[in-house]
């Protein structure tokens, strides 16, 4: 399953919305982010009520949904992308799933080349059914730990997660952020302590200096997001010149990836 991208490696894992700016583009997003060397791809599922995103990619969902950019479709996508060979997750929140229903979801997703799946509003607690389907479909189940989870919670969702667990960086919601406060670093160290699966990062690692920085500090991987979407959004240059862009910043911080700088606590 989804722990293939973690070892010797430190992986690049890349979110992007399906459907933004449009559902063609976006697949030419993902194809240039992998060319970049990107490890894995985090696609996103359009969402009225993205509880966990924060402005840029809340713009990002509205637009492709009125799109009607839908579930099926990028699953469709996600099978479009398959041929790669690298990691694909899906991340949606919980009400599209149900709509669709596990065993009918799980199965298209497994279908269509999925690695793993994403539902930062599914607690752990609330689970059992889903992370059943999904083993019985090969698919990979990704919970999300946040600096607030207690060390007991934390240590239920390195059980109940497959190939990694997602630590959210900081408290609220994505975006692009130039620095990671203290008690991010915090945070990492008390996950390592007590979680046995490898760790990505997620939520404000925006450029090169705070991927090196959170490996530095003890994770496996990163997840980038905002800022991906954010070159995404710049109008001004042609489609191209947007798609060299995102190229080039991708390969920055795929090479941020094997340095390391101080943090702020070791300086």
């Amino acid at each position: 399953m989804s722990a293939r991208i973690f070892g010797s490696n430190h992986p690049l894992i890349a979110y992007l919305m399906a459907g933004y700016p449009t559902l063609d583009r976006s697949l030419e997003a993902a194809e240039i982010v992998f060319k970049a060397g990107a490890d894995a791809l985090e696609l996103g599922v359009p969402f009225s009520d993205p509880i966990a995103d924060g402005p840029l990619i809340q713009k990002a969902s509205t637009v492709a949904l009125r799109q009607n950019v839908s579930l099926r479709l990028v699953l469709d996508m996600a099978g479009r992308l398959s041929g790669s060979g690298k990691p694909i997750y899906i991340m949606s929140y919980l009400n599209p799933i149900l709509r669709m229903g596990y065993a009918e979801f799980a199965a298209q997703a497994s279908r269509s080349g999925v690695s793993g799946v994403i539902i930062p509003d599914l607690p752990v607690e609330l689970a059992a059914e889903w992370v059943r389907t999904a083993w019985a479909n090969r698919l990979g189940t990704v919970f999300l730990a946040t600096p607030a989870t207690s060390t007991p919670r934390l240590k239920k969702i390195a059980q109940n997660s497959t190939g990694f667990v997602y630590l959210v960086s900081v408290y609220g919601v994505t975006g692009v952020r130039d620095e990671l406060p203290g008690y991010t670093y915090e945070f990492i160290r008390r996950a390592k302590s007590v979680v046995n699966r490898p760790l990505a990062l997620g939520f404000g690692v925006s450029n090169p200096r705070t991927v090196s920085q959170a490996l530095k500090a003890g994770v496996d991987g990163v997840i980038v997001g905002s800022l991906l979407i954010s070159k995404l959004m710049d109008q001004e240059p042609s489609w191209v010149e947007v798609l060299a862009n995102l190229e080039s910043t991708v390969h920055a911080l795929k090479q941020a990836t094997s340095t390391t700088v101080p943090t702020e606590e070791g300086k």
